[in-house]
């Protein structure tokens, strides 16, 4: 009985969904850096193929948001990925993935950066 009374009082479950809430949020935080950990892994396994890999799904997705249809026999020889565009998208890429990284840290640490 004292646990029905319990389970039935309106502040008890107030903090039961409060609970609750935390953990799904804490699920979630732990789906995401799992999720982090493995396009760190399988960058650290295999850089060149990871990044190879990473430019044609962003070449995909690119032709999929704007309906442009690219030269399929141009970005299959490698000299079209030694133009200077791909060097300066990889550079922009993994600088975006370590500001991300960063603040995610600063964040999980509570350091704030003014």
């Amino acid at each position: 009985t004292q646990m029905n009374s319990f389970l039935l009082s309106t502040a008890s479950q107030q903090e039961i969904a409060t609970l609750d809430n935390k953990i799904h949020e804490t699920i979630e935080t732990i789906n995401q850096l799992k999720t982090q950990r493995e396009f760190m892994l399988s960058f650290a396994r295999d850089p060149q193929g990871f990044i190879n890999d990473w430019l044609q799904s962003q070449c995909r997705d690119l032709k999929t948001m704007t309906d442009v249809v690219g030269n399929p026999e141009e970005e299959r020889r490698a000299e079209f990925y030694f133009q200077p565009w791909a060097q300066e998208a990889v550079c922009r890429y993994f600088y975006s993935k370590v500001q991300q990284r960063r603040q995610e840290l600063e964040q999980a640490l509570g350091i704030r950066n003014t």
